[in-house]
């Protein structure tokens, strides 16, 4: 587990299966190349997803979302994530009205808590990623190695919670 997430609740919206593949291509080819990479972690439960929500305590269980699946999501060009030396790398997502609903639907369902402020609506930033800690002197090739936009379905949420390292599905409506 990584540092920093012990207790980190999490609702996931997952890839359809061609999607992810290309997903895991992205992860792989970085990963060949010696170069930090999702594709590192192999426990079952690592899927590309879009993180809807991240909280350090509980999501209620069981979770009722009301979501129109499947969702077509355009996982566009890479971008960074956060500061210093090493950054996440990960695939931006064109934020779309029914994206942006799915993730109003799953706020409401949580109800109040304690996510970070990048989940209030507005601030959001709807992304997949594809390294956690590249460092910014493999930036130029990591970006060479990273194949077109990816034309995908959202196709189910699920919970994941770090504590326990267990999935769950989340039940929609």
């Amino acid at each position: 587990m990584r540092a920093g997430t012990r207790g980190i609740t999490s609702i996931e919206l997952l890839l359809d299966e061609q999607a992810e593949a290309r997903v895991r291509a992205d992860w792989d080819a970085l990963a060949a190349a010696g170069m930090s990479s999702m594709a590192a972690h192999t426990s079952a439960s690592n899927r590309p997803h879009v993180t809807l929500l991240a909280r350090p305590t509980a999501v209620p269980q069981p979770l009722r979302v009301e979501a129109a699946l499947p969702l077509p999501l355009v996982l566009g060009p890479p971008l960074l994530l956060g500061e210093g030396e090493r950054r996440v790398l990960a695939r931006s997502i064109v934020p779309s009205a029914a994206l942006l609903a799915l993730q109003a639907a799953v706020l409401d369902a949580t109800g109040e808590g304690d996510e970070a402020a990048l989940f209030a609506p507005g601030r959001w930033m709807p992304h997949v990623t594809l390294a956690r800690r590249i460092r910014l002197v493999d930036l130029p090739g990591a970006l060479g190695r990273l194949g077109p936009p990816i034309e995908a379905h959202g196709v189910a949420l699920r919970r994941w919670d770090a504590a326990t390292a267990t999935v769950s599905t989340v039940a929609m409506g």
